[in-house]
């Protein structure tokens, strides 16, 4: 018989992108003209929860969505990659939207209304969270209601993924229960102790002893820091060691949902049971990848796609 694939269970927030591609991202009180918009599927937890599903694993997610025009633009994506969706909630509230600015040289500015997944509260929450291998979460949900799942899953014996993004203050409770912990620059400095401080101009090792400095004892947080790099890779620490993944080299066109195809391919690949070196591999190609193409879900390569350019013999 063949066994089941790997399940991620990711509770986090859904959205309706709202992107227009323009030359450069608007200085504060400017007006910029751009020449395309399109509206299409997006938000940290359905973008990670199709990256896991693209990345072979089984997904589940709970969030919460509107009653609205932009509830079918937010679930598509998720639809059309077999996430299941049985734990999704239909809140008093707007499908959450991101009014998305892509500039020529694919950076990206994004402003976030909630909506209703703001509404996603703890009674909405699996009774058991034991079935999963490994939960995933984001912070586009109130932060009571991610507290609360990596409670509950850490006391289950699940494996918790937090990518602390967007980036908010230290938040020890949830860190307490939390395995492996994701971030990028700005969002390491944000959940550093007060007392340290991430220099202006931090090179790798900075990057690496600032991350060891969030690792706890067994049990009691965080076992794995990855801290990613964009174009310059990213950076790994644990107890015992630190590994550097370079960043491959890809011609950037949208770096819209980069990171969360990154967070959901390295929880996937772990699901499966890779080494810990292997999966982050596999999660830096599927981010460079998302990069050579627009948007944020559509972006996010297959499994097979993410391993010919990982593996493709070099030049």
């Amino acid at each position: 018989m063949t066994a089941s694939p790997p399940q991620v269970l990711v509770i986090g927030s859904v959205n309706a992108d709202l992107t227009v591609q323009a030359p450069r991202i608007p200085r504060p009180g400017e007006t910029v003209l751009g020449d395309h918009a399109q509206v299409s599927p997006g938000g940290k937890g359905a973008n990670q929860a199709v990256a896991a599903a693209q990345a072979g694993a089984h997904v589940t997610l709970i969030a919460a969505v509107g009653d609205d025009p932009f509830r079918a633009p937010a679930l598509e994506g998720l639809q059309a990659a077999g996430v299941h969706l049985n734990g999704l909630t239909t809140a008093p509230a707007p499908t959450g939207l991101a009014l998305i600015t892509v500039a020529g040289d694919g950076e990206n500015a994004i402003t976030v209304a909630s909506g209703a997944n703001l509404h996603l509260a703890a009674t909405h929450l699996p009774a058991d969270l034991g079935a999963a291998h490994t939960l995933l979460l984001q912070q586009e949900l109130t932060p009571e209601v991610t507290r609360e799942a990596a409670r509950r899953a850490h006391a289950a014996g699940v494996r918790v993924l937090l990518n602390a993004a967007p980036a908010r203050g230290a938040d020890p409770d949830l860190l307490a229960h939390t395995h492996h912990l994701i971030v990028n620059e700005h969002e390491l400095a944000a959940v550093l102790p007060a007392t340290a401080h991430l220099p202006r101009q931090a090179g790798s090792a900075d990057i690496a002893a600032a991350a060891r400095s969030l690792l706890a004892p067994a049990g009691q947080g965080p076992d794995t820091v990855t801290v990613t790099l964009g174009a310059h890779g990213s950076v790994t620490v644990t107890a015992a060691h630190t590994h550097i993944q370079p960043a491959l080299n890809v011609t950037v066109v949208d770096t819209t949902g980069a990171g969360d195809t990154y967070c959901g391919t390295l929880a996937a690949r772990l699901a499966h049971g890779e080494g810990l070196e292997r999966a982050l591999a596999v999660a830096g190609a599927a981010a460079a990848l998302a990069c050579t193409r627009p948007g944020a879900q559509a972006a996010m390569p297959p499994l097979a796609d993410t391993l010919a350019l990982l593996d493709r013999p070099a030049r």
